[in-house]
């Protein structure tokens, strides 16, 4: 039986994915009845995205950086000015938290969010949720919305253009949805209707990545479109939206992102990329579950990815014995998803998988 509320938020009320899809923009403003917006968009990514982004000569339009950040703080200055400008809806224009301060925000007030990604190196622009950091960096936790996104407009062309490192972090944060979706539903006795979708997405985001990655990302490199590249960043941003969309708290996150979030309270890791330290914890939740045989099976498309595999390859051998042990109680604290997962998960059951993951990495090395 399942022990908590399933609610299905299978995808935004309306996704469009193609060459020139940032130009139906006004068209899709004009048939909402929205006229005052608040256009939200960062730093670097703008220097690209403005080029594509489409005059909006029929609607009274603000343009605002975000400071960097999805913190409450930030989230509460975006609503503040919404509200004194009357707005009746905001576009994000950037990555994963330009969408998730400015989802908070929307949700605050109950209006429509609109995003248009420039990475594809998350989920986020698809799924009503945001995750929140305090102004030190570290993850508090993600609060889930009532309302779907209204709008999801993507170009592949933008995405193109954009650092492949990102879309390599990308493809780490959506390969977990297998692993930590399987790990969870497997252990279910009974599987819902909603659950198996959430099943099928999961394993639809591992076959993709594992079939495609190579392809799309020598597509990055030529500045060519590609069937393959298409389906890579629909699969890290629609097919893994899918697995929570669907299945809610039995799709969401497991052992990998407990590790990740555990991670986000060292400072010393603050420059790593999200999807870099989820990849580091799909490794750790396998050595948890004790399939050392599916970790040699990912060794050689990490290494092709360039997706780290151990401390050492994030640049975190030296952190002390104290560092991981608070690293893994923050893992295993009550409300984390790691708990999910079958069996007991103590701080010392994740010290112990950090430390074999580590040893048998060392050990590859010196064998090379």
């Amino acid at each position: 039986m399942l022990n908590k509320e399933l609610i299905v938020r299978g995808a935004p009320q309306e996704y469009l994915c193609q060459v020139g899809a940032w130009d139906t923009l006004p068209n899709h403003l004009e048939r909402r009845g929205l006229e005052n917006v608040l256009i939200v968009r960062g730093n670097a990514s703008w220097e690209v995205a403005k080029k594509k982004f489409p005059k909006l000569p029929a609607i009274t339009s603000t343009f605002e950086t975000y400071n960097g950040t999805s913190t409450y703080e930030e989230r509460d200055r975006l609503v503040a000015i919404m509200k004194a400008n009357k707005m009746d809806a905001i576009i994000a224009v950037g990555g994963g938290k330009v969408a998730d301060v400015s989802k908070a925000a929307a949700a605050v007030l109950r209006l429509p969010v609109i995003i248009l990604p420039t990475l594809a190196s998350t989920c986020a622009a698809y799924t009503p949720l945001s995750v929140m950091y305090d102004s030190e960096g570290a993850m508090i936790r993600y609060d889930v919305f009532a309302s779907s996104n209204a709008l999801l407009l993507i170009d592949p062309e933008m995405i193109l253009d954009s650092p492949k490192e990102l879309l390599v972090a990308g493809i780490g944060d959506t390969l977990a949805k297998w692993y930590e979706a399987d790990v969870i539903i497997q252990s279910l006795p009974m599987k819902s209707v909603e659950i198996e979708i959430a099943h099928f997405a999961a394993k639809m985001c591992h076959d993709n990545l594992l079939n495609f990655s190579e392809e799309a990302l020598l597509a990055m490199d030529k500045q060519e479109l590609n069937e393959a590249f298409i389906k890579i960043i629909e699969t890290n941003i629609l097919v893994g939206g899918m697995v929570g969309g669907f299945g809610d708290d039995y799709g969401r996150c497991a052992g990998a992102h407990s590790i990740h979030d555990a991670l986000t309270m060292v400072p010393e890791t603050h420059h790593l990329l999200h999807g870099n330290k989820v990849a580091y914890g799909i490794l750790v939740q396998l050595v948890i579950e004790n399939r050392w045989d599916e970790i040699e099976q990912l060794l050689p498309f990490y290494t092709k990815l360039g997706l780290p595999a151990s401390l050492y390859d994030m640049g975190l051998a030296s952190l002390s014995e104290e560092t991981l042990m608070a690293v893994s109680e923050r893992a295993t604290e009550e409300h984390e998803t790691i708990h999910m997962m079958p069996g007991e998960m103590t701080p010392i059951v994740v010290l112990n998988a950090i430390k074999q993951l580590e040893e048998s990495m060392a050990a590859k090395r010196v064998t090379k």
